[in-house]
């Protein structure tokens, strides 16, 4: 317990709220190197369509700048910068094996002008307030300590009538395909993880973030709660990941 005796959770564990970044930063410094590999594999290259499907919602126009937070390896950035000219991003991890891995693709794609990579915490974005017209992240929300609080500093750093988008995995709603999706995510995706990555625990931990991590209702209501407004989600793949958007008005 910390002093304040706030705990939360780390997959099925509770752990003390100051040990949550560290034990997150230890399993995608583990998994970092291949990290885009596993994506692929774990969901058939959905997770392609997925990123595209958060492109396709957004809309980038040309001139925006993009904070993309847990950004990981560039994948939303990438695909931002691909879409509008002019367009500007900034790529946040807490984790440098992952910024490294990121940076190498920024220079095979001529790419690094428009691109910037910063070493840092969601939850202590290290940027002036109104500093960004897109907030988005992927598949990180889930692994923060505190969502709301989180989200509080996506809403500080947006300028007015910026927008957040957020593409995490959701809740299954139909009992059978849950049930089938559970028996393939905690059986398949560790053994998985430990012949590509040889790493078993922590990709059973992301097995069980997804399962600790709010429905898709609960969470839009978290997003309102920060401030947000206009705040929707879409289902994608019977409800396996869901996009949820908000603006600042």
């Amino acid at each position: 317990m910390t002093e304040t005796g706030r705990t939360t959770h780390f997959g099925y564990r509770e752990v003390p709220e100051a040990e949550k970044a560290g034990l997150v930063h230890g399993v995608f410094t583990s998994v970092a190197a291949r990290y885009d590999l596993m994506n692929d594999l774990m969901s058939g290259g959905l997770h392609r369509l997925w990123k595209d499907a958060m492109m396709d919602w957004l809309a980038p126009r040309p001139g925006q700048h993009l904070l993309d937070v847990a950004g990981g390896t560039g994948d939303i950035a990438f695909r931002f910068l691909a879409r509008a000219a002019g367009t500007r991003a900034v790529v946040l991890d807490m984790t440098e094996a992952m910024l490294a891995e990121g940076r190498r693709r920024a220079a095979a794609d001529a790419l690094s002008g428009r691109l910037d990579w910063v070493a840092g915490d969601a939850m202590a974005l290290p940027f002036p307030a109104r500093s960004f017209d897109v907030y988005a992240i992927s598949f990180g929300i889930r692994n923060v300590t505190r969502i709301g609080y989180t989200l509080a500093k996506a809403f500080r750093v947006l300028r007015p009538g910026g927008r957040l988008m957020v593409l995490e995995f959701g809740r299954v709603p139909n009992d059978l395909l849950r049930a089938v999706y559970d028996a393939y995510s905690f059986n398949v995706i560790p053994a998985m993880g430990r012949a590509v990555t040889g790493d078993r625990d922590s990709y059973r931990y992301l097995v069980e973030s997804i399962r600790r991590f709010p429905d898709q209702e609960r969470f839009a209501g978290m997003i309102r709660a920060a401030g947000f407004g206009q705040v929707a989600w879409r289902d994608l793949t019977f409800g396996v990941a869901a996009l949820h958007s908000g603006w600042k008005l």
